[in-house]
């Protein structure tokens, strides 16, 4: 077990409870609830789930997190990302029904939330940065774009059976004489409204002001007699815990999507998380988190709803409005309760067109286009990467792309670690230790000696490509040169290739009449070339722990004062 697992964290926040929090926890539940209530409701209709599913998902899930989640301000909820991931992994089980759906999708939550307690048992919150910001910032641009363009039957009332970024636009050109135009210029002005409050006023919450003015335009005008697509019926009754068991599907199918689920949903939570442990100077432990947001899916799959993330709309108004533990979300999870009980029959007159209006909006949101704008500046190849992401989410589908995702990432830090940095370093006249001759002209060879550092891990996939770096070194020094010292203090690990890799240069370098020594090994390192036989080779008495001394010892043994011929290549 974890030794620093919580049991119930709400407890544990309200020791030392201060009776004047209240009024913040209670007005900041309020917020969350009716900040969350558009997307609960709105956000199903993206996997094609009813809406009482995301209301289920949005009361429980908190009551999952205020137990075990050690965030005192984050907020979890349905999220844009992982529901159209979701979407996707239920379009590949091919059922076909709406029950079977939900089902479905209940079963993903609660493995997902599984998932997360294994994976915080195992230490595993490494795998928040398999999506690093990136491919994180590409992947959601792609789905925003994705979700977007899926409201068009939502916007028009025209049915869109095309898939993809271009299909459904071709297909509503053909289409534009059945666009139903109350519904569009309904959710044209719903979404120029969302807009509009979300530039000029951020603190007024625009999703519930279109939400409450679009259930109020339909109770005076009596949308659906006049055509435009309403909610329907949401059953007016709470959930109660049951152990969803979906049929005909798999239990390898359900993993793999539960599998999805998770690296998106923790992925984007744990980056929300962070975003706001920054903002207010705690500390967030992915693992800890994992606890959490295992907690919370767990309590939404067994009550009938789907998985979720951490939410930023809702924990951007519960920082702003104060709250102080997490009895704000469970406040905010009452309110939604009361919604449930005493507020359908509104919801049910809610117009089609204002949840198209809401996800459309959300998704503009979500297109973070000043940090794509900063990569291309900072780094064109994260910036290509972030391209590959978006392609990947929009070209194979969202469940593809969340391969796609994690393959462009490894692929990334393979190519990071295959070519790593290296430098020739020397001394500056009247000024201690070493410096790189690349960087600093003023830096000279030392006499007879070549030292050489390695930037990074010397590992598998880059021992050939440093052996070739040092070859070409021993190409270029003159027959003045003595002396070879590899340091080693920036390699972390080395492995076994990377050990016999070693052995060959150091039997090049016999061969060529030079000293070979290693400075700053790291005990692992050092482990490896001991019982790999490398260490014995190149014998104990070349094996130093400081440059000074490496360079004290094999300038003793050098009867030269002529500087080194090689020259300052580096990169």
């Amino acid at each position: 077990m974890l030794d620093d697992m919580p049991t119930l964290s709400i407890i544990a926040s309200l020791r030392g409870y201060r009776a004047e929090w209240l009024r913040y926890d209670l007005t900041s539940g309020l917020a969350i609830a009716a900040v969350g209530l558009p997307s609960a409701i709105a956000y199903p209709a993206l996997a094609g789930l009813p809406p009482e599913v995301g209301i289920y998902a949005s009361i429980m899930s908190v009551l999952g997190y205020a137990l075990l989640g050690s965030s005192r301000q984050l907020i979890v909820g349905p999220d844009a990302g992982t529901v159209t991931v979701l979407a996707a992994v239920l379009v590949s089980f091919g059922l076909t029904s709406t029950a079977e759906n939900v089902m479905a999708s209940a079963a993903i939550a609660a493995i997902v939330g599984l998932l997360c307690f294994l994976a915080s048992f195992l230490r595993l919150g490494f795998i928040a940065d398999l999506l690093s910001r990136p491919i994180l910032t590409g992947f959601m641009t792609g789905i925003s774009l994705s979700i977007l363009v899926g409201q068009i039957g939502r916007l028009t009332g025209v049915k869109i059976e095309s898939d993809g970024l271009i299909g459904p636009l071709v297909e509503i050109a053909y289409k534009l004489d059945l666009i139903h135009w109350p519904s569009l210029a309904l959710g044209v002005g719903l979404f120029v409204l969302l807009r509009l409050l979300s530039a000029w006023r951020p603190s007024i919450p625009g999703p519930l002001v279109a939400v409450a003015l679009a259930i109020a335009l339909s109770y005076a005008f009596d949308f659906k007699t006049l055509g435009i697509a309403v909610v329907g019926e949401v059953p007016s009754r709470l959930p109660w815990p049951t152990i969803p068991m979906p049929r005909g599907i798999a239990v390898d199918d359900l993993l793999l999507g539960a599998a999805a689920v998770l690296i998106m949903s923790f992925g984007a939570g744990i980056v929300t998380a962070r975003s706001f442990g920054a903002k207010n100077r705690y500390p967030v432990d992915a693992n800890r988190e994992l606890l959490g947001f295992g907690a919370a899916n767990l309590a939404s799959g067994l009550c009938g709803g789907f998985a979720v993330t951490a939410s930023d709309s809702r924990t951007a108004i519960n920082d702003l409005m104060g709250g102080k533990t997490q009895l704000a979300a469970v406040f905010s999870a009452v309110a939604l309760a009361l919604t449930v009980l005493f507020l359908t029959d509104a919801l049910a007159i809610l117009p089609t067109p204002a949840l198209g209006a809401v996800l459309a909006s959300a998704a503009i949101g979500l297109i973070d286009l000043r940090t794509l704008r900063d990569l291309w500046h900072i780094s064109r190849i994260e910036f290509s990467f972030a391209l590959i992401s978006m392609a990947g989410a929009l070209g194979f589908g969202v469940l593809k792309g969340v391969i796609i995702a994690v393959v462009a990432t490894l692929l990334y830090l393979v190519m990071q670690g295959m070519r790593p940095r290296d430098a020739l370093l020397g001394r500056i006249p009247g000024r201690d230790g070493f410096y790189k001759l690349h960087r600093y002209p003023q830096a000279m060879p030392v006499p007879g000696l070549v030292i050489y550092l390695l930037q990074g891990s010397l590992l598998f996939l880059n021992a050939d490509y440093v052996q070739s770096r040092i070859e070409d070194i021993f190409a270029k020094i003159g027959p003045d040169t003595k002396g070879f010292i590899f340091d080693a203090g920036a390699a972390a690990q080395i492995d076994s290739t990377a050990a016999a890799m070693l052995d060959e240069i150091r039997a090049l370098a016999e061969n060529r009449g030079l000293k070979f020594a290693i400075v700053e090994l790291h005990s692992e390192p050092l482990d490896v070339l001991e019982r790999s036989g490398v260490l014995a080779k190149i014998g104990s008495a070349m094996i130093f722990e400081d440059m000074e001394e490496a360079v004290t010892a094999l300038s003793a043994s050098i009867d030269t004062h002529s500087p080194s011929s090689v020259g300052a290549e580096s990169r």
